[in-house]
């Protein structure tokens, strides 16, 4: 009698907080002159250690967030600054560095081929299906000729179907060189190869993709930031409006005069840096992003107005609160 009062109780529990999560995001005013989380992932795996994130603290990491008030939202769509989400919520990119095989997986199952529910894309578009209103969007920053296990998720007869389909399903490649090369090293010929080739290879499989944004490995930029922004090799043209380090914590807004394009830093999705970051929002809201709910105006707080970027798309308008 006793569990089953328990019982009664604790479902209703559940599903109050359940609901009450997204409220506490709601709440907050418009700031769209508040800080942007992008969030570094590498390897999808076993043990949790420096560079790998399980498949089930993978799956957490989302359900805090979605219960925090973060919505997805592509890394174009940011640098864009063409951002659709609900008022009250916050955008929050997802990156994936290295094309490790966690990251994207097909298994077989009954003799047909499925994408494996333990990898990044299979608990993404899960999770996705439970939330549709969270965004289904990410960035896979993929390395074409790199040492197995990281050349191009470790699967050579699927590739062709694995970039297929994260184009066709709205994610996002980026570039992340021909296999890691760290680019402060070599000269302006040897770095736009890397670019290029890397680009040239991703188009064998899906010829009219651009990869719009690099992730430099380690971290490092070539001595010319120009290199990695355009450029041509072996024929290929290459074109990026996005550059991400491999750190540096929260990104300023868009619509920032703080704002760089080709400086874009990152947080490491590791358990003590994710958490003390969303602890940091948590205690400091008026830092954080916070959509306004009409992608055509930009609401911001009146004592911030000196800090928005002179240049702003003509048809959106600015909304002092």
């Amino acid at each position: 009698m006793l569990r089953t009062t328990i019982r009664a109780l604790l479902v209703p529990l559940a599903t109050v907080l359940a609901l009450a999560a997204p409220a506490f995001a709601t709440d907050l005013p418009p700031n769209e002159l508040g800080r942007v989380m992008i969030l570094e992932y590498h390897k999808i795996d076993y043990p949790e250690e420096r560079w790998t994130r399980t498949p089930e603290n993978f799956r957490r990491d989302l359900e805090t967030l979605y219960a925090k008030g973060y919505r997805l939202v592509g890394l174009n769509t940011l640098i864009d600054g063409r951002m659709t989400l609900p008022a009250g919520t916050t955008p929050v990119v997802l990156t994936f560095d290295d094309s490790s095989p966690g990251q994207f997986r097909y298994i077989e199952a009954s003799g047909k081929l499925e994408i494996d529910p333990k990898s990044a894309i299979g608990i993404l578009d899960a999770f996705t299906r439970e939330r549709p209103d969270f965004g289904r969007v990410a960035t896979f920053f993929v390395l074409p000729a790199a040492d197995p296990p990281n050349r191009l998720f470790n699967q050579p007869d699927l590739v062709g179907k694995k970039l297929q389909y994260l184009v066709s399903q709205g994610y996002e490649i980026g570039n992340h060189t021909l296999w890691h090369a760290n680019l402060g090293k070599y000269p302006e010929p040897t770095v736009r190869a890397q670019i290029a080739g890397a680009q040239q290879w991703i188009q064998r499989y899906v010829p009219d993709y651009r990869p719009r944004t690099i992730a430099l490995p380690h971290g490092v930029y070539p001595r010319d930031v120009s290199w990695a922004i355009t450029g041509e090799a072996k024929g290929t043209q290459y074109r990026h409006d996005g550059i991400l380090m491999v750190a540096g914590g929260a990104a300023p807004s868009p619509y920032s005069q703080k704002f760089d394009p080709t400086r874009l830093p990152r947080i490491q999705a590791l358990e003590r840096d994710l958490k003390e970051w969303l602890a940091h929002f948590d205690k400091n809201p008026q830092e954080r992003f916070v959509s306004d709910g009409n992608p055509m105006t930009i609401t911001i707080p009146a004592a911030l107005r000196d800090r928005l970027r002179k240049e702003l798309p003509r048809d959106v308008r600015v909304i002092e609160r």
